[in-house]
């Protein structure tokens, strides 16, 4: 790979971990307003309303797309990387709004004290808890990704994009609201209503992801001339 080609490829993949690490942090600044998704009516699981989600649930399924296409291009250090640097990244932003919280608002600021606590008011249980399952899920949807890849000889994307990211969905829904249950954040009796309902929404983000992971690595390859299952090497 030339110079030129290889200086491309590197600010792609800074801008690939930027809209990463941008999804990464800002769900977890808005993930204290729920909505309901209702396209099948009302349909309640073990008391708990189907699609009755956190919008903080939106970003998820797009740093999932971003870290299998930097998987597919770039590699699984690459990408193993990237949460790395995500999962840092939330944990300095959460430090900063504490230390924003903790500030006095003077009387003419046109956000007092109570509003700003009441937005941006962080539960320190709900974050590690979202942080230990997001870390987790991701390597594992990494790791998972990286074994289909292999099995298939670097054919069938959608098979490893959809396989990996179902069981890390699975993974993350599971173990962030077992923990807010075992923390006493949530009551048990919604644990498995909350648990289909947000898989079940993960999944049906990620099957329509599919056709726009084909799409990008169809370009990517195609700038890069790249075979199928070959990936960029950026230390080389």
């Amino acid at each position: 790979m030339v110079l030129k080609d290889r200086q491309l490829a590197y600010q792609i993949y800074l801008y690939l971990g930027a809209l990463f690490i941008t999804s990464l942090v800002v769900s977890n600044l808005i993930f204290q307003k729920f909505f309901y998704w209702n396209p099948f009516g009302d349909i309640t699981v073990f008391g708990a309303s189907l699609f009755e989600v956190s919008v903080g649930i939106l970003p998820y399924p797009i740093t999932f797309l971003i870290t299998d296409l930097i998987s597919e291009i770039y590699g699984r250090k690459k990408a193993n990387q990237i949460v790395t640097a995500g999962i840092f990244a939330s944990f300095f932003s959460m430090g900063i709004i504490l230390l924003a919280e903790v500030a006095p608002a003077i009387t003419s600021s046109p956000i007092n004290d109570e509003i700003f606590t009441k937005v941006f008011a962080l539960s320190p249980i709900a974050v590690l808890a979202s942080m230990i399952a997001y870390l987790f899920a991701q390597y594992v949807d990494i790791a998972i990704y990286h074994f289909w890849k292999r099995i298939t000889k670097g054919k069938h994307l959608w098979v490893r994009n959809n396989f990996s990211t179902f069981l890390s969905q699975f993974i993350d829904t599971f173990t962030v609201v077992g923990l807010l249950c075992v923390f006493q954040v949530l009551p048990w009796s919604l644990f498995y209503g909350l648990v289909i309902s947000g898989f079940l929404f993960k999944v049906f983000i990620a099957i329509i992801d599919t056709p726009f992971l084909y799409f990008f690595v169809y370009l990517l390859r195609k700038r890069f001339n790249l075979a199928v299952g070959e990936e960029i090497d950026l230390e080389a």
